[in-house]
């Protein structure tokens, strides 16, 4: 780990910063996407009408989607939350009942929940992590769990195949939100494709775009599948023989227009042929920073990478006894050097005032909060190399020389 200056001041406090320009951009809407854009517009100029919907892209996204999590279907979605929502639907759950949820997750996984009329129910993390596991899910199942909604959170796969045994031995549904880690796998497998089905944010921020906000559902099974689909286009049966689009007499349930739209396929079709590669490059910038901060031995350490990992933002834990401060003033002075990150993560389900009318009961999920509490959140995208790398490691060297310097006086 590159050492920084003892004596060097702060930026924080008014001293020269380690990096003076911002972090590298992403820029996921590339040439590759750009030219994806001008093809569909241009395909169906050719066939004489504007892009629509559930056409040709879509197919092939969908098609291209499935193969890469080794068969199954998927049907495109118009955002994240959207995906969470219809897969709950597809599932067919008891009225009321109980969904478990992760501690640590987006509003939009906690808000599918309760307007699927279905109730959250919190589930705590294992100790020093984000993610559940198999043994915290099975201490909250109770006689009223119908499905849980396992949360393989920040690009890091859960030991979903013991939550799926643990879940499915007791007749709870399991459905993944895979939408922080498109790629990932656990034991070589991809996520995604242990559970009943499984979620995915395609918004502009995720490993894999489908252009500003997007979803995709999957499911190893066809009947789940269709039920999804028809839950996100009106309650059409498009898989019908004889389905007629213009007949709403044909259409099986009462459901919203939530689907997407051509163009986004065709960004979708770009962004996930270069899927592995953006996990690669994000996996060795990563790397770089695991290796730094476990070299140096210091207050702080890495989350834990490994190359099946999708990272999406990335855990980095502080020994607050040791630096002699809050984890989110240390994050703020590492920050202040050049470094984008998140201090304070503020996704723990339980910190919600509006939620809790909601919740099947007030269970405090202690694990996650000390988790949560003792981490700060890097950013990383793709574009990050070794210089920064280097900078990383450097701004954290030298915040903690500041800070540890002043605990031992």
């Amino acid at each position: 780990m590159a050492e920084a200056l003892p004596t060097a001041q702060l930026a924080i406090e008014g001293g020269a910063p380690v990096r003076r320009d911002p972090m590298p951009p992403r820029f996921a809407i590339g040439e590759a996407e750009e030219a994806k854009i001008a093809e569909v517009i241009a395909y169906y100029r050719a066939e004489g009408v504007d892009p629509g919907y559930q056409g040709d892209y879509e197919e092939r996204y969908c098609q291209a989607f499935a193969e890469m999590h080794g068969g199954g279907y998927a049907d495109a979605v118009a955002t994240g939350t959207v995906s969470l929502y219809v897969a709950l639907g597809a599932l067919g759950l008891p009225a009321g009942s109980d969904v478990l949820v992760s501690p640590i997750t987006d509003p939009g996984s906690i808000s599918a929940i309760i307007l699927n009329g279905l109730k959250p129910k919190l589930v705590d993390s294992a100790p020093g992590r984000f993610g559940i596991t198999a043994e915290t899910v099975g201490e909250r199942i109770g006689p009223d769990t119908s499905a849980i909604m396992a949360v393989h959170a920040a690009g890091t796969a859960l030991a979903i195949d013991e939550i799926v045994e643990v879940c499915h031995a007791r007749g709870v549904k399991v459905l993944e939100d895979c939408s922080q880690a498109h790629g990932a796998r656990w034991k070589g497998q991809p996520i995604g494709t242990f559970g009943d089905i499984a979620a995915f944010s395609t918004m502009y921020r995720k490993a894999s775009i489908a252009g500003p906000s997007g979803g995709v559902v999957y499911s190893r099974e066809r009947e789940l599948y269709r039920r999804a689909l028809a839950l996100a286009d009106r309650g059409k049966p498009r898989w019908m023989e004889g389905f007629d689009d213009r007949d709403p007499a044909q259409f099986l349930m009462p459901a919203l227009n939530l689907h997407t739209d051509e163009i986004s396929c065709a960004i979708g079709l770009a962004s996930l042929a270069r899927l592995e590669e953006t996990r690669a490059r994000r996996y060795a910038y990563l790397k770089g920073v695991t290796d730094g901060l476990e070299e140096a031995g210091g207050p702080t350490q890495g989350y834990g990478i490994t190359a099946d990992d999708s990272p999406f933002y990335y855990p980095v834990h502080v020994d607050g006894a040791r630096i002699g401060t809050s984890v989110e003033e240390f994050a703020r002075a590492v920050m202040a050097e050049g470094i984008g990150l998140n201090p304070h993560y503020k996704y723990l389900v339980e910190d919600w005032p509006w939620v809790h009318a909601y919740l099947a009961d007030g269970f405090a999920c202690r694990n996650a909060r000390e988790a949560r509490d003792s981490h700060f959140c890097l950013y990383v995208n793709e574009n990050y190399g070794e210089r920064e790398v280097t900078d990383t490691l450097v701004a954290i060297a030298k915040v903690v020389e500041a800070f540890e310097g002043r605990a031992r006086r």
